[in-house]
């Protein structure tokens, strides 16, 4: 019997690389339809009846196992590529219709209770069986050989066709952001008719949209290299009133925010600005030292709770102002820092971690215990906190309120810039990287994790000070380990070290939820979901440090000379 040739069988072992993937996204798929997100998302309009969520869940699921299989398999050549592209997204679709067919003939009700007919009719999108299982098997083909040819594609043809689909989509998902921007602009408020609908964008708005995106993006990049250029190439005064200029309209446009987005919008804003000043502060810890603290809502409530007890009237202990309180909080914090970083000094990665979150359980116990209960209120917590005020004028309202974040994140985001070139910033770092080595640098371990400690803690209180202002009462369930969690995830997404990076990441996960309240439930697996993708694709976060993407994406010159060194050291 004759044996397979080698190329043959280079073939056969490739074509697993896209049997593989496939498996993977049809496992992923079926997952996101049985746990109910597609049926939840469906609710809400891309495009008004063209394409819910719910299917863009299911496309960008397919697009992006595609595309992994691409990205593995290129190395043995474009058209297996492509190949193992099209596979997966067969695979995919081929699980979906597997589904709807097991369905038929078993009650999966009994165990998934989101397999239901509803479920059925989108996956067969509102056709007969027969008619909906071909339209299913095509779209899952269309899926994949579009995702492995826009993977061969490079420059501006990819881009051409990314970015407006991007576009429309982000639209899409922001159109409760969108729509209520546009209408407080006056003119605009007729374009934000034309544009949306009550659910999803109209599909001549979408048309316009994509055009418009695709021709701006067309433009950029034949023009955006010379335009940078050209900045670049002006004078030293000119270059001053141009950056002067940008910092300007900035800054008017931050101040006139809530007023063009509204009640719940602001709240929103408000709600996003808290996280960014926590995620701020741990950033300190994480980013900067490259200290894992996942108890770091304990100074979050520690803030809170001794705004509360200096200020709360139905305690009456004390009858401080906000304004008085606040420092008594942040340096409680501080306190706290310190009190946290001595025992755990010698304690790194996971050890360090447990120690830290077993602080904020501590915390946490301590408040809703019966011993200190006539003092915190126990599981009842504490009312009639005052609000902040500049005499006659009190930051009640999110619009408000808002003012009042702003300045406490410029604060901190000032003295983060400051810290990170300073002689401790550089300590910090060189303590990440390899503590032994910055010790035996000269780098006191000591003073250095405890300012670090001290430093994060005190811009965490600073957050539960204005938490405990905006709600005007704390409760113990307002400071679970959650919290933690949460801003340690938007680091990393954002970004570790990176000060952009923690806004981003605060936008990307803690604005996007609130703004889809309606899927809060998923709010979880959309975080783990984040971080896989993350860890996939970009590994250093959204908008990382210069330092840390270096580290992740060797430049081709490195690479380069290390591939020759090693074929110089090898021959």
């Amino acid at each position: 019997m004759r044996k397979n040739s080698p190329t043959s069988k280079g073939i056969l072992s490739s074509l697993k690389i896209g049997l593989k993937t496939g498996l993977v996204g049809a496992i992923l798929t079926v997952l996101l339809s049985l746990i109910g997100m597609v049926e939840a998302f469906s609710q809400r309009y891309i495009i008004h009846e063209v394409i819910s969520m719910g299917h863009t869940l299911l496309l960008l699921s397919g697009y992006f196992i595609a595309d992994r299989a691409a990205r593995r398999s290129i190395s043995k050549g474009k058209s297996l590529a492509l190949l193992n592209s099209l596979i997966s997204g067969f695979l995919s679709s081929g699980s979906l219709i597997l589904l709807i067919f097991l369905g038929a003939f078993v009650n999966l009700r009994s165990v998934f209770i989101n397999a239901s007919p509803v479920l059925y009719q989108l996956l067969l999108f509102g056709e007969e069986i027969r008619t909906g299982v071909l339209l299913l098997f095509f779209v899952g083909g269309v899926v994949g050989f579009f995702s492995g040819l826009l993977y061969l594609l490079t420059g501006w043809i990819k881009k051409l066709t990314l970015i407006p689909l991007g576009s429309i989509l982000i639209a899409g998902v922001l159109q409760d952001l969108l729509r209520p921007t546009l209408a407080a602009w006056g003119p605009l408020s007729i374009l934000s008719e034309w544009i949306f609908t009550a659910n999803g964008l109209s599909i001549s708005g979408a048309i316009v949209l994509g055009v418009s995106i695709s021709i701006g993006s067309l433009l950029w990049s034949f023009k955006g290299k010379s335009l940078q250029r050209g900045i670049k190439s002006l004078s030293g005064s000119k270059r001053k009133i141009f950056t002067y200029a940008g910092f300007l309209t900035l800054v008017f446009l931050l101040l006139v925010l809530p007023h063009l987005l509204g009640l719940f919008l602001s709240e929103v804003l408000t709600i996003v600005g808290l996280y960014i000043l926590l995620g701020l502060g741990l950033n300190i810890v994480v980013g900067y030292a490259g200290l894992l603290d996942l108890g770091y809502v304990a100074f979050f409530a520690i803030g809170a709770y001794t705004t509360a007890i200096l200020t709360s009237q139905e305690l009456g202990f004390f009858h401080f102002t906000f304004w008085s309180a606040l420092p008594i909080a942040i340096l409680m914090g501080i306190f706290s820092g310190v009190l946290l970083g001595i025992p755990v000094l010698k304690m790194r990665g996971d050890y360090l971690a447990i120690a830290t979150l077993g602080f904020g359980e501590i915390i946490r116990i301590l408040v809703l215990s019966d011993f200190l209960r006539p003092w915190l209120g126990g599981a009842q917590g504490i009312g009639k906190i005052p609000k902040a005020s500049i005499g006659s004028f009190e930051f009640a309202r999110p619009q408000e309120i808002y003012y009042l974040i702003l300045a406490g994140c410029l604060l901190v985001v000032f003295i983060s810039l400051r810290l990170k070139d300073s002689r401790i910033g550089r300590a910090w770092m060189a303590m990440r990287e390899d503590e032994d080595v910055a010790q035996a640098m000269g780098i006191n371990l000591v003073s250095t994790k405890l300012l670090a400690f001290a430093t994060g803690a005190g811009f965490s209180a600073l957050s539960g000070a204005i938490f405990a202002s905006k709600l005007g009462s704390v409760y113990p369930h307002s400071f679970n380990v959650m919290i933690s969690i949460n801003v340690v995830c938007l680091i990393i997404v954002g970004g570790m070290g990176s000060i952009p990076g923690v806004m981003v990441g605060a936008f990307a996960l803690v604005g996007l939820p609130e703004l889809l309240r309606e899927f809060a439930e998923y709010r979880l697996l959309v975080y783990g979901a984040a971080l896989v993708v993350m860890m996939l694709l970009k590994p250093e976060g959204l908008w990382p440090e210069a330092i840390r993407r270096r580290e992740l994406h060797e430049e081709p010159g490195e690479k380069l000379s290390n591939d020759s060194t090693q074929g110089t050291s090898g021959s």
